[in-house]
């Protein structure tokens, strides 16, 4: 079938050329630049690389870079020492740091300049009325709501940490670090976790708390790179140790202003900086990205569902033969389409590493359900009978199964493939958290620049993507169904 081949081949058309290097970044606009910059100056140096934006948190970048998913990635010491390095004590130096990072065959570069460390912030009429100015002065006021990056919530060197050390009595609650500034601007929580170097602080007019208890380390940004890096691209490694000491605070404050606030690129901001050349525009340079999200969405969506239709069926077909085992079968599918989704995802990165697997795997189990419960349901649901009348003629079961029982379920068992199909275009959007691409990385890209265009560009797409999927299914049940079958079902 055409459109059966097409799903097949999409993947190859996606992901068939290798990058020389890739460069990972994490989901925030100063990662993202920082990556750009890396990539910018590896192609200065004649090195092909490739960045992938917004991969998500610390644990996931950390795990892809000793994985070899990724070959470097902007970090930040505090971030090592608290996060990543649980041996190594806070406020260690670089040298410390290299030593016990070479033993996991990873390299990291001097400072490249500035410290963004952690803060909270508060906005500042607020603060002035209330009196705040230190983080200690947060617990007189117990009813403050407050609100943190979800990845803050639950780091070493996050809320946990930071209540305990200043005894703080409220409770917070997780939030996405760009729309924390809108909702603190709106007066929906009072105070948040900043990064020192966000360009919003100044633009919102927020008043930073003092740490005057000296809670949060030095967050000194750095390059982690992969040590065979030096054989495979030395130029890479060049680059980035070139790079160090050559960011200040000012600096990197004013490539995030340009970004979040004026609406640059990062590939702009991080090719002024450089002082280079932009790369050329291109006046197609819209529905290019246009066919590339819609090519790595359509592979994630056709090799999971495909993988799911080869694996359900069948289990359909074992669970409405035997009962009891069926029983099993569905329970056991169902359990997996009550995991939430982002949790699939990020469990599916330690078994496949990130990129288009780990969210084919995940798509391929949600996929499960619909179709083998589908599948169980037509089956059971035929009239006794038809089975009788089938028996009598002296048809074999096998026989009966594909000449008899498939056909007059085919119409349960397409509608369950409908199903999984529309709903893995949506489920895929979230793929682009662990670097699979697809209309998820402009929904992303969007709501970290708080720009409603780029989330219509992800969004729309994947809407119509969705009614087009259920238009196909129904022209294929049409064309599936035994013309006997379609005019009792029209009569």
């Amino acid at each position: 079938m055409p459109f059966t081949v097409l799903l097949v081949l999409l993947p190859l058309v996606a992901f068939a050329q290798q990058p020389t290097v890739v460069i990972g970044s994490k989901n925030f606009t100063e990662s993202v630049v920082l990556g750009e910059i890396a990539r910018l100056s590896a192609q200065a140096r004649g090195v092909t690389a490739e960045h992938r934006r917004s991969l998500g948190g610390t644990r996931i970048l950390w795990r892809a870079l000793e994985g070899g998913e990724i070959d470097a990635y902007p970090e930040y010491t505090g971030t090592i020492t608290h996060e990543l390095l649980h041996d190594v004590p806070p406020g260690a130096n670089i040298s410390v740091l290299r030593a016990h990072l070479e033993k996991l065959g990873i390299g990291i570069t001097e400072p490249l300049g500035f410290n963004n460390t952690y803060a909270i912030g508060m906005r500042a009429d607020e603060a002035r009325k209330l009196h705040i100015r230190s983080i200690s002065d947060l617990a007189r006021h117990p009813d403050l709501k407050l609100a943190f990056s979800n990845e803050f919530m639950n780091r070493a060197d996050g809320w946990p940490g930071l209540k305990q050390a200043y005894r703080l009595p409220m409770d917070a609650r997780g939030m996405d670090h760009a729309l924390a500034y809108r909702a603190l601007a709106a007066g929906s929580v009072d105070a948040i976790d900043l990064y020192g170097t966000d360009a919003e602080i100044a633009y919102y007019h927020l008043r930073v708390l003092r740490d005057d208890r000296n809670y949060f380390p030095r967050y000194d940004a750095v390059y982690l790179y992969r040590l065979d890096l030096d054989k495979r691209a030395p130029g890479l490694v060049a680059a980035l140790n070139g790079l160090a000491g050559s960011i200040d605070a000012p600096q990197m404050r004013a490539m995030n202003k340009a970004v979040k606030i004026d609406g640059e690129s990062e590939t702009l901001a991080a090719a002024n900086f450089l002082g280079i050349e932009p790369e050329p525009g291109n006046d197609n340079a819209f529905w290019k990205r246009i066919g590339g999200y819609t090519l790595q969405h359509l592979a994630l969506v056709g090799i999971s569902l495909i993988l799911a239709i080869v694996l359900a069926v069948p289990l359909g077909i074992l669970a409405a033969r035997r009962r009891r085992l069926g029983q099993v079968v569905l329970g056991l599918t169902g359990i997996l389409q009550t995991v939430p989704s982002l949790a699939l995802f990020v469990f599916m990165i330690p078994l496949f590493g990130i990129g288009a697997e780990p969210a084919i795997a995940a798509l391929f189990l949600y996929s499960l359900l619909p179709i083998v419960r589908n599948t169980h349901a037509g089956l059971t649901g035929i009239q006794p009978s038809l089975l009788e009348s089938a028996a009598a003629l002296g048809l074999p079961p096998r026989v009966r199964l594909w000449r008899v029982e498939l056909p007059l379920a085919l119409r349960s068992i397409l509608a369950g493939v409908k199903i999984a199909a529309v709903i893995n275009v949506g489920t895929a959007t979230l793929g682009a958290l662990i670097g699979a691409g697809g209309y998820g990385q402009p929904i992303l890209t969007g709501i970290r620049l708080d720009s409603i265009p780029l989330i219509m560009e992800g969004a729309i797409p994947a809407a119509l993507l969705a009614l087009v999927m259920q238009g196909v299914f129904e022209l294929i049940e049409r064309a599936l169904t035994p013309r006997g079958l379609r005019l009792r079902v029209m009569a």
